[in-house]
């Protein structure tokens, strides 16, 4: 039973994302540090916030909502990562993991949309 949005693995998953763009950030060339690498923290940061602040909402529609703004999100991250391997700016390692995570949890997120939904 889910009683908290910290038992929810989306959200779980999605914290995981978020430090691994951090790591993978942390090595971009400094003149990104208030470009891509600074979009791409807050891009990821959003997800897990909007995950946990949706699920604090007390109905669905606000729940759905968040979640939208979560996935639009994820979206955006989604992005700066093809971006920041066509640059070849970042550790390909990285770049993958980061990928990989953002496309399960999105997932995850389209999973609950669509469970909410009904």
């Amino acid at each position: 039973m889910v009683r908290s949005y910290r038992d929810l693995v989306v959200w779980q998953k999605s914290i995981q994302l978020s430090v691994t763009v951090y790591r993978l950030t942390k090595r971009f060339p400094k003149d990104e540090t208030y470009g891509l690498a600074s979009q791409m923290k807050r891009a990821a940061v959003s997800i897990p916030s909007n995950i946990a602040e949706g699920h604090g909402r007390l109905n669905t529609p606000e729940y759905r909502h968040f979640l939208g703004i979560s996935r639009g999100s994820n979206f955006e991250l989604q992005t700066q990562i093809e971006i920041a391997r066509k640059l070849e700016i970042g550790e390909s390692k990285l770049l993958n993991e980061a990928e990989g995570l953002s496309h399960e949890v999105g997932k995850m997120i389209f999973g609950i949309l669509e469970r909410i939904k009904k």
